[in-house]
């Protein structure tokens, strides 16, 4: 058992106590044991456990590349990401030795820093044989320890430098308290361990390897959502009890927003507010941080609830300024460039883990993600090779690795939110999406919505954008509108929904999407076309119950009703249309997202491929088994059909 003491109520009691604490912290936890233990057994005197004191929340927290070896034996408190934990290492702690000749057990012996003192000769009077004790492993006492590595966060690195790593001891209790991707703050003792030279020798190095023993664990950074005040590591009752009544408070301010009318609206304009416009975008990226319910089926199969959202547009948009706010607002959020990320890197690679030599799997982007936000900037500029790894973990939200003999398949429960600019830095609006920032249909077809971001010029708008910039680094800046909503409290609203909240599709909810759903497909009916064109596939009407069900938890509704679907398809076809409309009919076809190739397009190419093979055959049968290239280009260059290059390249057959 364990009781957590605030160390601030130390320095309150007695400055000088929590000097000592923290200079001499090994000496004085052990009085605190003892004293602990002592009024313990005054209030319980049959009760025989051990208590240990765990400290937390230091006056001063250290950098982690400030650790220097004047910090060895002191208490420290660093802050830092998780980025490795290893399995949990049995710890030998009391050891019990049986003697061979005689069968006696020994006294349990006790364990001093990793060393286990062997008894030289038996204790038996009548026996005392020497060299004749051996371990007997069901009779010892082991906990259970954990190594973990901590990285700094990016906020706390230097210009031009590097991430610094330090490895943190956990143990019992605080075993699997973090995972990784988890930002904590962790209260330890800073110690150093010798190296021997080789392991059959008694000699040490004169360089020592260091890492810190963990007292206390808890997360940090309440700006992102999903974040508690401990991580369960035994906190008191009388500690959760003291809080109840605020966190009471909390939740009754949030339930009375979500009963505004206008809430919707609100959540729009508090979601990145020093960005103009951009509503609809907004209104996206809200449905991605609220999400959906994910549907684990009977039969095995599993329906996402995660949004995924790719943002295309012309440079200068404020895409990139829209997945920094994401990014530090998303829960477990990781940033990422495309020209800066390997296959290996976003989902998971093999290495050799220090202290054990045995060859692990670190996670990568994606999974230390896992139930959050991956933010990959200059998504158009990626690798094909760490493309392709996106597709699983966007559908199946899984990453399967089967290499250097770890055949595993890790989670990667994350909504993917990718910002692209156009191959030709500008959008050229004549071309597909697919033309513009060429990404495959597989991929493209992946993301719930795709939202085209365009720098269109108009004098107005430049002029009412100009404003704004120019606001924002005013002295005295605009007077921000009442309706919106702290970052706290947003984070606060997001965090309870996402908890909280799980709303089913009501029956008139899911009347409206089969009517709307079949309505769009029915679009596609062209009556002057023998062909039908597709405005909506089965993803469409999966996301559409992804979108519903976001937007029925930002108003806390345990039911999706009409008028969320209503909105969702309002949102799928304002994305649709900027990107998946066909220029040349002005209709929806998602054969542009799916294939790369609208409906009218290929039309157009049959009808090409039709016509040249007909006049071929009519001229072959005149003139014989030839004929010249440019006397089949000729009609068509006569009436400006089509592109000379295009006719070379028509398979006739």
């Amino acid at each position: 058992e364990s009781l957590d003491v605030d160390a601030h109520d130390v320095f309150d009691h007695d400055p000088d106590l929590y000097g000592k604490m923290v200079r001499y912290p090994l000496e004085v936890l052990a009085i605190f044991d003892i004293v602990l233990m002592d009024l313990v057994a005054r209030m319980e005197p049959l009760f025989e456990k051990h208590i240990q004191t765990r400290i937390y929340n230091l006056k001063s927290s250290i950098c982690l590349r400030n650790l220097n070896p004047s910090d060895i034996e002191k208490m420290v408190s660093i802050k830092g990401m998780i980025i490795r934990c290893s399995s949990v290492i049995p710890e030998l702690k009391e050891a019990v030795f049986r003697c061979l000749v005689c069968g006696f057990y020994s006294e349990p012996v006790m364990v001093d820093r990793g060393r286990v003192t062997e008894p030289h000769i038996c204790q038996k009077e009548q026996c005392k044989a020497s060299n004749s004790m051996t371990l007997v492993h069901n009779r010892c006492r082991f906990a259970d320890k954990q190594i973990i590595k901590l990285q700094e966060t990016p906020d706390e690195i230097p210009e031009g430098g590097t991430p610094h790593t330090v490895s943190v001891l956990m143990h019992d209790k605080l075993v699997d308290a973090g995972k990784p991707g988890d930002r904590v703050e962790i209260t330890g003792i800073y110690r150093a361990m010798s190296i021997r030279i080789g392991p059959s020798q008694r000699t040490v190095k004169s360089i020592f390897k260091t890492y810190i023993d963990c007292l206390h664990i808890k997360k940090t950074d309440k700006s992102r959502l999903h974040i508690e005040d401990s991580m369960d590591t035994d906190n008191t009752n009388a500690s959760k009890s003291s809080e109840d009544g605020h966190v009471t408070d909390k939740i009754d301010k949030l339930k009375e927003l979500s009963k505004l009318p206008d809430i919707y609206d609100r959540l729009t304009r508090s979601l990145a507010p020093n960005i103009w416009e951009l509503d609809d975008v907004k209104r996206g990226l809200l449905c991605q941080l609220f999400g959906g319910n994910a549907l684990r089926l009977p039969s095995g199969a599993n329906f996402r609830g995660d949004i995924n959202i790719l943002l295309v547009g012309d440079p200068g948009t404020s895409k990139s300024q829209l997945l920094q706010y994401m990014h530090k607002l998303s829960p477990r959020g990781i940033y990422t460039s495309g020209r800066g990320s390997s296959a290996v890197g976003l989902t998971a690679y093999v290495a050799k883990d220090p202290e054990t030599g045995e060859t692990v799997l670190e996670s990568g982007a994606l999974v230390l993600s896992d139930k959050g936000v991956c933010c990959i900037d200059e998504f158009d500029k990626m690798s094909d090779n760490a493309r392709s790894m996106l597709h699983e973990v966007m559908e199946q939200q899984t990453v399967s690795i089967a290499k250097a003999g770890i055949i595993a398949s890790l989670n990667a429960r994350t909504s993917v939110l990718a910002c692209a600019n156009p191959s030709e830095s500008r959008y050229n609006p004549r071309l597909s999406v697919i033309d513009n920032i060429h990404l495959p249909p597989t991929l493209l077809s992946r993301f719930d919505l795709i939202y085209l971001i365009l720098d269109k010029a108009d004098e107005q708008t430049d002029r009412r954008l100009a404003k704004h910039i120019v606001s924002l680094h005013f002295e005295n800046p605009e007077v921000v509108e009442h309706q919106v909503l702290d970052l706290s409290t947003l984070v606060a609203y997001i965090s309870y929904s996402r908890k909280y909240i799980h709303p089913k599709l009501s029956d008139e909810a899911a009347e409206e999407l089969t009517r709307g759903y079949v309505a769009m497909r029915q679009r596609g009916n062209n009556p002057g076309s023998r062909k039908k064109v597709i405005t909506a596939t089965a993803r469409q009407i999966e996301s559409l119950i992804r979108l519903s069900e976001a937007l029925a938890r930002m108003r806390f509704s345990e039911v999706v009703g009409v008028r969320d679907v209503t909105e969702a398809f309002r949102l799928l076809e304002v994305a649709m249309q900027q990107s998946a409309t066909d220029h040349a009919t002005g209709t929806i076809d998602m054969d542009l997202i799916m294939t790369g190739v609208s409906s009218s397009e290929r039309q157009r190419r049959d009808n090409l491929v039709a016509a040249i093979r007909d006049l071929v055959m009519e001229k072959m049968q005149l003139a014989g088994p030839s004929m010249r290239m440019a006397e089949v280009k000729k009609p068509y260059l006569s009436v400006h059909v089509v592109c000379p290059d295009t006719i070379a390249i028509c398979p006739l057959s």
